[in-house]
């Protein structure tokens, strides 16, 4: 077990919220074709409510603390709050689309010591980013300033988050990503809004260009192993959790909000209401949440693919039940294995023709 795996276990076993997602803001300067989020700023948390927000996280024990939006770098005073967060000895990480980062900024970061700057690629080639992304010439903007970055010796990852337009931009991506020496994650998954609209999902790959992605070695590794259906399911498995959302892990909205995480918008307090402390171990949503294990499950649990699916909570929330199935991770377990999950069995479905469908992938590097 490495020490990130002990930290995990220690923390879900002693109820500590190992790491906290925390959006400063929803506005952004970019207008993402696929964002899950709208962009009005109004009543945004200080910075002191911030600071207050980030000093009670490091109270119950939080260590790993992303900072995000939206685009963060939009508030002035977006470094102050990065330099609160460090002082009190958070392993901070920047979600940012990187265009407001000049040299002065990119020095900054490096002084402040961010473990790592996330940024979303979404293309190799400027007229389907740019399209994407709504901004012109924001992948120049973006390759600039991770240049920078990396000048800076400031770790940086790139996502490349696939959809319709960019579908078979992955390995391109990929390959930019390897010749400015950062790393890489493929993810193909569209957010439904937060609002609960669904409608930006159409724009997700289809089933067709999953399954490539499925059987793509420089995306999975071994592909034989990684689409090696799994049967077995262990007691140990029945007996966890989907994911650490809830668990281990929080997100704040701009707005004080409390939900398990970004991708699960099921309300559980607000910061300006109640201590974080308070809302973390004394929520009835959170208690709730927590009392629910896999063998609870009354669809995954008798599902072939348990052992292996990242089923997402958050997602069969958003269908209706986060009990229940989620049909975004039931057809990546069939594009993955070729098999139909117990979901799709149950309902009487014929496997899922090639769609526009939320498709989502975990951990694929």
């Amino acid at each position: 077990m490495n020490l990130l795996d002990e930290m995990n276990e220690k923390a879900t076993a002693r109820g500590v919220p190992l790491s906290a997602h925390l959006d400063v803001t929803w506005r952004c300067n970019e207008r993402c074709v696929h964002c899950y989020l709208d962009h009005d700023g109004k009543g945004e948390m200080t910075t002191e409510e911030i600071k207050d927000v980030i000093g009670q996280l490091a109270e119950v024990g939080t260590f790993f603390l992303s900072i995000s939006g939206g685009e963060p770098l939009l508030r002035r005073d977006c470094f102050e709050i990065l330099e609160y967060a460090r002082s009190l000895r958070f392993n901070v990480k920047l979600k940012t689309n990187a265009v407001m980062i000049g040299a002065k900024e990119a020095q900054h970061l490096r002084k402040l010591g961010i473990e790592q700057v996330q940024i979303s690629v979404y293309s190799h080639r400027p007229e389907v980013h740019d399209a994407i992304t709504k901004l012109p010439g924001s992948l120049r903007k973006t390759i600039d300033a991770i240049r920078r970055l990396k000048a800076n010796d400031v770790k940086v990852s790139i996502t490349n988050v696939l959809m319709r337009s960019n579908s078979q931009d992955g390995l391109a991506v990929k390959q930019m990503a390897r010749e400015l020496g950062v790393s890489f994650v493929i993810d193909p998954t569209i957010t439904p809004m937060l609002n609960g609209d669904r409608s930006i999902t159409k724009l997700g790959i289809t089933l067709d260009d999953l399954q490539a992605v499925m059987r793509t070695e420089e995306f999975v590794g071994d592909v034989a192993e990684f689409c090696a259906p799994v049967s077995t399911v262990g007691d140990d498995i029945l007996e966890g959790y989907s994911c650490s959302a809830g668990h281990t892990l929080a997100y704040i909205s701009p707005f004080g909000d409390v939900f398990p995480c970004v991708q699960f918008p099921m309300p559980c307090g607000s910061v300006r209401k109640q201590r974080f402390r308070e809302i973390w171990f004394h929520s009835a949503a959170f208690e709730e949440l927590r009392s629910v294990h896999v063998r609870d499950l009354h669809t995954c649990s008798q599902c072939s693919h348990t052992a292996y699916c990242s089923r997402c909570p958050g997602l069969a929330y958003m269908e209706g039940d986060f009990r229940g199935p989620s049909s975004a991770d039931c057809k990546k377990s069939y594009a993955r294995t070729g098999i139909p999950s117990a979901a799709m069995i149950r309902s009487g479905n014929r496997p899922p023709e090639a769609s526009g469908d939320l498709v989502q992938i975990s951990g694929l590097q």
